[in-house]
C-alpha cells in the first residue's frame, strides 16, 4: 500500500488530493510541520533534508511533489490526466506543469519565510512587500489561461491542476488573488466544489 508522509498547509496537499481523486487506497502518515518532527532522525532517512511530501509505493520511496504526481500518474492514472505526447496540449501541459514552480512558488516561499518562519525582528517589510508583488503578477497570466477552459489546460482535470491549481490556491490565502482574477477566483470555486480537493486541504 502507498503511505504518504504528509504536512498540513503544504505541498504535500498536492498529492494526498491526487490520491483521493483516483480514489487510489493510501496509508496518511501525518507529520507536524515543525524541526521537532520534520528533522527527527527516523524521517530524515526518508528525505535527507527532513522535508515533505514523501510518498513510499512498496520498494520506492521518492519525495519532490512534482517528481511524486508524475510517478503516481504515471502509475496509477485512470482518467488521463497527463495527455499523450502526440496530443496538440502535451506542450501545454509540460509548460503549466513546470510553471508552478518556476515561476509561481519562489515568491510564494518568500512570502512564507517573512510571515512565518522567521522571528519578527528578522522579517523585512520590503521584501515582503516586493515578493507578493511578484506572485500576483506570476499568476496573471494564468488568468488569461482559464478565460479558456473549465480547469487549467482543458475541459476536464489534468496533472496540471494538481500542481498550478494548489498554488493558485495557496496564493489565494495569502491576498494575492486580486479580485479583477475574475477567472482564478471562479476556478478556485470549482476546485472547493471537489469532494478530492476538499480532503486534502483540510486534513
Amino acid at each position: 500500500m502507498i503511505t504518504l508522509h504528509f504536512s498540513s498547509n503544504s505541498r504535500s496537499q498536492r498529492v494526498l488530493w491526487l490520491l483521493e481523486e483516483l480514489e487510489l487506497p493510501y496509508k496518511l502518515n501525518k507529520i507536524k510541520f515543525h524541526p521537532s518532527e520534520l528533522k527527527s532522525e527516523e524521517h530524515r532517512k526518508r528525505h535527507p533534508l527532513g522535508r515533505v511530501p514523501v510518498l513510499e509505493d512498496k520498494d520506492v520511496t521518492i519525495f519532490e511533489s512534482g517528481a511524486i504526481i508524475e510517478y503516481i500518474i504515471a502509475k496509477y492514472d485512470r482518467k488521463g490526466l497527463k495527455p499523450s505526447v502526440d496530443s496538440d496540449i502535451f506542450p501545454a501541459y509540460l509548460q503549466w506543469y513546470h510553471y508552478c514552480e518556476g515561476m509561481v512558488m519562489p515568491p510564494m516561499n518568500t512570502i512564507v519565510v517573512h510571515t512565518l518562519i522567521l522571528p519578527p525582528e528578522r522579517r523585512n517589510p520590503e521584501i515582503l512587500r516586493q515578493a507578493k508583488n511578484l506572485l500576483t503578477k506570476s499568476i496573471l497570466p494564468v488568468d488569461g489561461l482559464l478565460s479558456k477552459n473549465k480547469f487549467l489546460i482543458k475541459d476536464s482535470i489534468s496533472g496540471v491542476d494538481f500542481m498550478l491549481g494548489h498554488s493558485l490556491f495557496m496564493a489565494n490565502n495569502l491576498d494575492c488573488v486580486s479580485d479583477d482574477m475574475k477567472n482564478i477566483l471562479r476556478y478556485l470555486e470549482l476546485l472547493n466544489s471537489l469532494k478530492s480537493f476538499n480532503k486534502a486541504v483540510n486534513t
